[in-house]
């Protein structure tokens, strides 16, 4: 299973990607801004999804949202 950011890259363990759009997380005060980096990717069982950590919280986000750094 491949998993791919916005621009059809693939993504790893590892990896850095950035934000295209400003998200608005549930149960998060902030909201994530377009450009953000998000160190540290994990793949889930998904291809449509990767686990990252923003500050303390650990949140799921949608590849459709990233590109690859």
């Amino acid at each position: 299973m491949e998993v791919k950011d916005s621009n059809g890259n693939v993504l790893n363990d590892g990896d850095s990607v950035h934000l295209t759009k400003d998200l608005k997380v549930k149960g998060m005060s902030k909201t994530l801004k377009r450009g953000n980096v998000i160190k540290n990717i994990r793949l889930t069982g998904s291809p449509n999804e990767v686990e990252c950590r923003v500050g303390k919280s650990t949140i799921v986000l949608k590849t459709q949202f990233l590109k690859k750094s």
